[in-house]
């Protein structure tokens, strides 16, 4: 009996042992010491885990830099040529179309207008006037010679001839102007012709079409644009620190995205003298060449040209500049995982390399990558900093109620 009870002591024992050894806590993990903020600096145990996530840059030495505009092509407006209605009028025939190379002065299209017809009648009826006038001229000149008449009739007649000229001529011209010498008559045909070389690169009319003249101007677009495409215009967006560099006459590059990447040179023919205030950007213009016609109006390019930078300057990623308050800070690093914030000025600020005038020396340590996780536990030092050392606001009362105990105590 006694055994038995032996034997169920031990197991109850034994279990006991084994139940608590199951609810045995575990072994608390070592948390790394947290970064020190003294004298300046930011220090970090060895083999802190945050480390691993900051990347470490060089600054370089830098005398120039690309740097990248947003750019658009266009046609080159000198050689281009915009075709309206100058008349009223029905398109009774059309003679060119989309990517057909014209000649100057050839038809691209003919309307019938009844109002054409009206200065093609004055045209005529103005040559008639002049004929007359010039019989009547000659007429009176053998009456002057024979003593018939005075000078004075013959000084009228004369008069009356220049001006019947006169107005034949303007007639004439203006026929001219809009597509016809009225030679052929009042036949109430405007013909629409290019008066440069080029290609049909837009056409906007079709047979039967009415058109008017108030058809025509800003919004209304061209029933035919004529241009060279040997050439185009690009139209660039440039920052006010880059004007320096896009004066008359400088060339650049010009890049295609949608041609591979492919680079053309371009030369800057004019500059804006004003920043549009909604973008905040220069307006300039280059020329560049296309004698293989595979730049196209509207495309997006990027325009590249070099600045030259001052003596002295640094070049790191675009990710080691920080913005605290209206001044620039990078953390460079001393020894290892020793950091010191700096403040330091910016001449160039791109979207993947900023150039540093000064604060920084070529070979330097910056960080790079995560900044921000060592400018926040800075401005966190500096708060607590500031809120340690700040003094106790009283009131004007309680200074005086301070001051007046000692007397009172006294008293007592």
């Amino acid at each position: 009996m006694k055994k038995t009870n032996l034997a169920l002591l031990i197991a109850v024992v034994v279990s006991g042992a084994l139940l608590a050894a199951c609810h045995e806590a575990p072994t608390p993990k070592v948390e790394p010491p947290a970064p020190i903020v003294q004298n300046n600096q930011i220090r970090f145990a060895p083999n802190h885990p945050q480390l691993a996530l900051l990347s470490i840059s060089a600054a370089s030495a830098t005398k120039a830099i690309s740097i990248e505009l947003p750019a658009k092509l266009v046609w080159n407006e000198d050689r281009t040529q915009r075709l309206y209605a100058s008349f009223a009028g029905r398109v009774a025939a059309i003679k060119a179309d989309v990517g057909q190379n014209v000649a100057n002065g050839q038809a691209l299209a003919i309307l019938a207008s009844p109002e054409f017809g009206v200065a093609q009648a004055e045209t005529a009826k103005a040559k008639a006037d002049f004929v007359v006038t010039q019989k009547a001229l000659a007429r009176q000149r053998e009456l002057f010679d024979a003593g018939i008449i005075a000078r004075k009739e013959l000084d009228s007649a004369e008069a009356d001839a220049a001006r019947a000229g006169a107005e034949s001529q303007r007639a004439e011209a203006r026929t001219k102007l809009y597509g016809g010498a009225g030679t052929n008559g009042v036949n109430q045909q405007l013909t629409l012709g290019s008066t440069i070389a080029g290609v049909v690169v837009e056409r906007n009319i079709n047979p039967g079409q009415e058109l008017r003249p108030d058809q025509s101007g800003v919004g209304v677009p061209p029933l035919f644009v004529v241009t060279d495409p040997g050439s185009l215009w690009v139209q660039i967006d440039a920052r006010e620190s880059d004007i320096g560099n896009l004066k008359p006459s400088s060339s650049f590059e010009i890049t295609v995205p949608s041609l591979g990447g492919q680079v053309f040179q371009a030369v800057v023919k004019a500059a804006g003298d004003f920043i549009d205030p909604a973008t905040r950007t220069i307006k300039v213009r280059g020329l560049v060449a296309n004698p293989q016609r595979l730049l196209k109006s509207e495309m997006l390019v990027t325009a590249r040209i070099t600045r030259q930078m001052a003596d002295g300057s640094v070049s790191v990623p675009a990710g080691a500049a920080l913005l605290y308050g209206a001044k620039h800070q990078v953390f460079v690093q001393g020894a290892a995982g020793t950091f010191e914030p700096r403040e330091v000025e910016l001449a160039y600020e791109g979207s993947k390399t900023v150039v540093i005038s000064s604060g920084l020396k070529a070979g330097e340590q910056v960080v790079s990558e995560n900044t921000l996780l060592l400018a926040r536990l800075w401005r966190l030092s500096q708060d607590t900093t500031q809120s340690t050392v700040a003094p106790v606001a009283t009131s004007p009362q309680a200074t005086a109620s301070k001051a007046s105990a000692p007397a009172q105590d006294a008293k007592k």
